[in-house]
């Protein structure tokens, strides 16, 4: 079940990344093929069982790992995985360059490679693989099926798991900061559990994107927004990370609300619409 609203050329990756995979990209034949992309920092604890959750709930698609040089190993485990498994793909990036990075180089492998659906998630099992199916239905199937579909905690039936109170009323506040500023309709503008229809992002010119980081997450709803897509969420439960570290820190918070304050400008002026 989703809440659909109304409310999209990319450039070269800057940072020299070295892309190993094993042979051709195979995920369903013909059209329909679904990328599902994992940006990955110290992962190793979770990585393995996370890959084999999404193939058995969703046997088709095909996996892409963005590693940025893990030193617990993680990119090690995903050059043997891929030898193995025609479905798996791996990016290795020299170093820690942001999510919002990560999430661009994964978008611009499932453009290049042909895949009409790409989708991101963690790592780290805060997005949980049983709700994936859900969040692909969402833009494949029904009559008028979105372009962004978002797994959603501020939905019906969504919810947030492990967090202590002063997380939640952040998440919260930053949600209703982004919403007012950018003018989104959707409730869950922070959650990074989403599926995108490519032919929307290729009308992105990723060169324009201010945030690397986790801002990411609200820039590109908003400039998704002014091209007129439609976005649809279905509910998750979101669950704090048992295993590994979380890689957001103060800095990273301080540098989001300050991009969604500048966005917000432009937003509210008209400044900077092409």
């Amino acid at each position: 079940m989703s809440n659909l609203s109304k409310d999209t050329s990319i450039s070269a990756p800057t940072e020299k990344s070295k892309v190993v995979t094993r042979s051709a990209p195979l995920g369903e034949t013909g059209s329909g093929r679904v990328l599902v992309a994992i940006a990955t920092y110290n992962e190793i604890e979770n990585l393995p069982q996370i890959v084999d959750e999404i193939y058995s709930h969703c046997p088709h698609v095909d996996i892409l790992v963005i590693d940025d040089n893990s030193p617990d190993g993680t990119g090690d485990w995903c050059d043997e995985r891929l030898v193995e498994d025609r479905r798996f793909h791996c990016i290795h990036r020299p170093g820690k360059q942001g999510l919002g990075s990560a999430t661009f180089a994964g978008m611009r492998f499932a453009l290049e490679n042909g895949y009409e659906y790409v989708a991101t998630m963690d790592a780290d099992f805060s997005h949980s693989p049983r709700f994936l199916p859900d969040l692909l239905a969402c833009v494949r199937e029904g009559v008028d099926p979105a372009d962004v579909a978002i797994g959603s905690r501020y939905v019906a039936g969504g919810g947030v798991q492990g967090w202590p109170l002063k997380r939640r009323i952040m998440s919260r506040l930053i949600n209703l900061y982004a919403r007012v500023m950018l003018g989104l309709q959707v409730r869950d503008c922070s959650g990074a559990f989403r599926c995108y229809r490519t032919s929307v992002l290729r009308e992105l010119d990723f060169s324009d994107m201010q945030s690397q980081g986790y801002s990411y997450l609200e820039e590109i709803l908003w400039r998704l927004k002014r091209q007129d897509v439609r976005f649809a969420e279905t509910p998750i439960l979101f669950v704090d990370r048992i295993a590994g570290q979380t890689k957001i820190n103060l800095r990273e918070a301080f540098s989001a609300v300050w991009i969604i304050f500048q966005l917000g400008l432009k937003n509210w002026t008209g400044l900077g619409r092409k």
